[in-house]
């Protein structure tokens, strides 16, 4: 089983601090906590986002817009380690069902949302439906460790459980791209996302190991990596995700084209697996260089987008919580056991098939994921704090999933 820990430990107890002191400070100092939300760091930014006619960079957009970039970007090298590399956790027969669930784990809460919104009326359809992706995510980590509380480390559900999640995550970022711009659409922008991704990994990439053919001493790859390090990468990042800017797609998904291009290990070791600190590639170096600013990052993202009042409690609250904590473990279990019976893909050894809706109640933590796409699917007023609400209250599947786990039998298994 790989060790998750130590992502849990460096990307969610500082988002969680965040959060806590941000529900706490909107519910007992609102005004304070509204001029902080919108503070200015500088009038008539070029590159900054249109506000009452002005080009202004704010705190809020600094963090989700800007700093939120570095998050994906790991989230990102992830999970094409996981489809690309040799090995990688994605890829082949054993990622089938994990796959198949996944589907079923963001069709089930769609469903259960716009169903349900449906049945409230044309007019709370109206005001939430671009809400319908919010109950899709599922947070990596914090499903990761209520997991191993229920299954224990050992249970094959657990690694279930974690290819689901990051390709949950990946569709996510897909959804994110697709669905919901940041503005109006440019596409000939993406021209400037795609020659920095190709520029960079040509010219500081293969280039360099082309001019070493049947030089055992590496030299040009060498001196490339030496004297020039990360910092091709950095302005290829930058220009990337002016080029996301620009185009109208969020601009926190500006790095994921410069990812692929980094020189990297040739096979995976698993979903944030631990033997990854001691690889020397630039790509895993250039993680772990970043984990401590990535911590403060979501320390202030949690600070600026969870700080809501309880009073802000309405109908897109109840369903994104019934989106995530209804529709997600159906549409696992059903997907699941469409996947493992009907199709005849199966399931790993050891797990049964109501394994799967414990694993759909685990997955129905979204958290951090669910709260981002909260902040992009609605503008700034009642129903993005509703739904903000709901997103926060999904730390309620782990308590479900706990007793889930004892009412299903679940057996647990230590590593």
């Amino acid at each position: 089983m790989y060790r998750v820990w130590n992502f849990i430990n460096n990307y969610s107890l500082l988002l969680i601090a965040g959060a806590l002191i941000a529900l706490i400070w909107a519910n007992v100092a609102h005004d304070s906590y509204k001029a902080f939300h919108d503070l200015v760091l500088i009038e008539d930014f070029f590159i900054g986002h249109l506000h009452d006619g002005h080009r202004t960079l704010t705190l809020h957009y600094l963090v989700n817009d800007v700093l939120m970039a570095l998050f994906f970007a790991i989230a990102a090298k992830e999970v094409w380690e996981a489809v690309i590399l040799k090995n990688g956790s994605l890829r082949g027969k054993k990622a089938a069902t994990p796959l198949v669930a996944t589907v079923g784990g963001m069709v089930g809460p769609i469903s259960v949302y716009l169903g349900l919104a449906a049945i409230f009326g044309s007019t709370t359809f109206n005001a939430v439906a671009n809400g319908w992706a919010i109950p899709t995510a599922t947070d990596i980590a914090f499903s990761y460790l209520i997991g191993r509380i229920v299954f224990g480390a050992g249970h094959p559900a657990v690694r279930f459980l974690l290819l689901l999640a990051i390709a949950d995550d990946a569709a996510g970022l897909i959804i994110l791209a697709v669905f919901y711009p940041s503005g109006a659409l440019a596409p000939v922008w993406l021209l400037l996302s795609a020659g920095a991704a190709i520029a960079v990994y040509v010219l500081a990439n293969w280039l360099p190991r082309r001019m070493d053919r049947g030089d055992q001493l590496r030299r040009n790859s060498t001196w490339v990596r030496e004297k020039l390090s990360f910092w091709p990468y950095a302005l290829a990042g930058c220009l990337s995700w002016y080029g996301f800017q620009q185009s109208g797609l969020h601009p926190a998904l500006g790095l994921l084209p410069i990812v692929p291009t980094i020189p990297h290990c040739e096979r995976a070791f698993g979903i944030f697996a631990e033997a990854e600190k001691y690889l020397t590639d630039l790509l895993n170096k250039m993680e772990h260089a970043l984990q401590v600013p990535v911590q403060i990052v979501l320390f202030f993202f949690g600070l600026l987008n969870a700080g809501v009042e309880l009073s802000s409690i309405g109908d897109a609250t109840w369903l994104v919580l019934a989106g995530l904590i209804i529709g997600k473990p159906a549409g696992v279990l059903f997907f699941g056991w469409l996947a493992a019976g009907p199709m005849g893909l199966g399931l790993p050894a050891g797990m049964r098939t109501v394994d799967l809706f414990v694993i759909g109640c685990v997955a129905a933590i979204g958290f951090t994921v669910s709260l981002f796409i909260a902040t992009v699917a609605f503008d700034a007023g009642p129903v993005q704090d509703a739904a903000k609400m709901g997103a926060l209250f999904s730390f309620a599947a782990a308590v479900i999933s706990i007793i889930a786990g004892r009412v299903t039998g679940v057996q647990k298994q230590d590593a």
